[in-house]
């Protein structure tokens, strides 16, 4: 598998990113949709990578900039065929090594609340991530959980947030 920096232009990862919002809408309530589309993932500030195996899209993800010490994670997303494999780790694990390469001292994420985002929830606490408010603009939803971790400083170990 390689994890690379995507400009989001081919035609595989913007059925990706198409497939993962009309998911995203088919779960939760318009209101409570909080993922990126495709100029959002192109703002500045954001930074967006693929997985692939040879030629064989196998998911994505992004790292948004908060504030100069504070990220959020973004677009999850694996290939239904790559689902179960270790790729969800393995970009996650990717974001928070570039986050802590940029410096940030938090990383945060908001996910659903509901039975089909639990696979998303449990990844996340096993990277340390705990229950948060809400944070960077959002505002409470039955329909999010909002989770956070602090990064190690340079030196030190990273600690959850209790």
């Amino acid at each position: 598998m390689q994890i690379r920096r995507d400009d989001l232009a081919s035609p595989e990862v913007q059925a990706l990113l198409a497939e993962h919002l009309r998911d995203m809408r088919s779960i939760s309530p318009p209101e409570s949709v909080h993922a990126l589309d495709l100029p959002g993932l192109q703002r500045a500030g954001v930074c967006f990578w693929t997985a692939w195996s040879g030629d064989d899209l196998m998911g994505c993800g992004a790292l948004q900039e908060i504030a100069p010490d504070h990220g959020e994670i973004k677009s999850m997303r694996t290939v239904v065929a790559h689902r179960g494999q270790g790729l969800a780790q393995a970009v996650l694990g990717h974001s928070l090594a570039e986050a802590g390469r940029r410096g940030y001292t938090r990383v945060s994420l908001e996910t659903g609340s509901q039975a089909a985002f639990e696979p998303a929830r449990r990844l996340y606490g096993k990277f340390g991530f705990r229950p948060c408010p809400p944070f960077a603009g959002y505002r409470e939803d039955p329909n999010s959980v909002f989770m956070t971790r602090r990064l190690a400083p340079p030196g030190g170990a990273s600690q959850p947030i209790d």
